[in-house]
């Protein structure tokens, strides 16, 4: 069965309150569980946590040179703060791992498929 790979993407709100240490752990203690979960179900592709969106830098085109700026490209109040790459047999199984990501790390997921190979 041909299988797709999708972004899950978690996004955090700047000027949220910031988790305590002990929802912290509980939210690391529940990533990894889910992370060997996605490994043990074949669904693990890759993942990660990024740092603070201030540690952004950008790289962009304009008139043929290429221009270095400090930041987020976007400027927004929304960040991406980590992500899984995983694959799944269609969305409805992209979107059930996405529900349990979101309960794991307690932010929103975003889902995207990848572009399929040609």
């Amino acid at each position: 069965m041909a299988q797709t790979k999708y972004l899950l993407s978690v996004y955090g709100v700047e000027g949220a309150p910031a988790p305590t240490a002990e929802q912290m752990q509980e939210a690391f203690a529940a990533v990894d569980a889910f992370n060997r979960q996605l490994q043990e179900k074949g669904a693990w592709v890759f993942a990660g946590g990024l740092c603070p969106p201030d540690t952004a830098t950008v790289v962009s085109v304009s008139e043929a040179q290429v221009m270095t700026t400090d930041g987020p490209f976007a400027e927004s109040r929304e960040h991406l703060g980590g992500f899984w790459v995983i694959q799944a047999a269609d969305l409805d199984e992209a979107l059930e791992w996405s529900r349990q990501a979101s309960v794991a790390c307690a932010n929103p997921v975003e889902v995207r498929p990848f572009q399929s190979d040609v």
